[in-house]
């Protein structure tokens, strides 16, 4: 044939537009934070199988879309990508050296508990095996060893999300943590925090999200003068949607990340608006990162992380990101 399918010019410029992605999102004053040079490079090769290792529950909807966007880069590359996760540290770190025994050729991690992670990770990069790492741990991502880190500056979030609840005229804030430990999760309260001002926090637990709209709704009964409430989780956000209804409550509700659930409640007003990580981006892009450093020891982002957020639907921009959200990309 003397002509290109649509599909196959598809396969062929998609893993440029990701790198041309990668390095777009370095720009600016955070690329040129010192990276740590100390790691011996492996010799330049190839890239066959990436292990994707994230602290995600099973069947959790933000995770799936991660493991859509590095299923997705292992087709388009042409690389085996395995995705496995655990919402226990200790059954996490195990998953790790796993993928270390079996001697990947590339190793992707979250870290929302770094320290319980840090022994498995050094050990990837002490066998030759180049780690990034994604979503949580951006602080600890090169003192690990790791190449590079994707996700978003939790903290930053943060405190871009408490700074539009507070342009919104909200007055008091009610920031809900749904994981004990999850050092992301504490930082996007603490910049919302700094973010808003007059700021409390709920600790919840995502496994239990009945016991979960039930102390939302008890926080808000017991303290009428808040009128805001920040979920970390979409999952959660739906419960708190109904616990401020069940209270019978004013306060607007606000999330980070989505899902179908959330882009339902953002149409509908019940959502003011949804901080979205574009965690397709943080399954995508380390496939890219793993693929440029096995072959030709390129690394991006002299130690800084490469941002994939944060965007904001709200209203305005709601109906076109439906249609990706239910199609798992977004």
């Amino acid at each position: 044939m003397t002509t290109m399918s649509t599909a196959r010019r598809r396969r062929r410029i998609l893993p440029w537009l990701a790198v041309g992605a990668v390095l777009a999102a370095c720009s600016g004053p955070g690329a040129d934070a010192p990276g740590d040079q100390s790691r011996t490079p492996v010799a330049a090769g190839t890239l066959n199988s990436v292990a994707v290792v994230t602290h995600g529950t099973p069947g959790d909807a933000f995770w799936n879309v991660v493991k859509n966007g590095a299923e997705a880069a292992g087709k388009d590359l042409g690389v085996r990508v395995e995705y496995n996760s655990a919402g226990d540290p200790g059954q996490q770190a195990k998953l790790v050296d796993n993928a270390v025994a079996q001697r990947v050729d590339g190793l992707v991690v979250s870290m929302a508990n770094p320290e319980a992670l840090r022994p498995s990770v050094e050990r990837a990069v002490a066998a030759g095996i180049p780690v990034v790492t994604i979503n949580s741990g951006e602080a600890e991502s090169v003192k690990f060893g790791a190449i590079g880190h994707v996700g978003q500056s939790e903290r930053s979030a943060g405190l871009a999300a408490g700074k539009r609840l507070k342009d919104a005229g909200k007055s008091k804030m009610l920031c809900v943590i749904h994981e004990a430990g999850n050092i992301g999760a504490n930082e996007r309260c603490a910049g919302a925090t700094e973010g808003f001002g007059n700021a409390s926090t709920l600790q919840v637990d995502i496994n239990n999200p009945t016991d979960a709209q039930s102390r939302i709704k008890g926080a808000l009964e017991a303290d009428h003068a808040i009128d805001a409430v920040l979920t970390l989780n979409s999952q959660i956000a739906a419960r708190a949607v109904s616990a401020v209804g069940e209270a019978h409550a004013t306060a607007a509700v606000a999330t980070f990340d989505l899902n179908s659930d959330v882009v339902d409640a953002i149409r509908a007003g019940k959502l003011l608006f949804a901080v979205d990580q574009q965690q397709y981006e943080q399954g995508y892009l380390p496939v890219v990162l793993l693929r440029a450093y096995r072959t030709n020891l390129n690394t991006v982002g002299g130690g800084a992380p490469v941002q994939t957020g944060p965007a904001f639907v709200d209203e305005a921009n709601v109906d076109a990101i439906a249609e990706l959200v239910s199609q798992g990309t977004r």
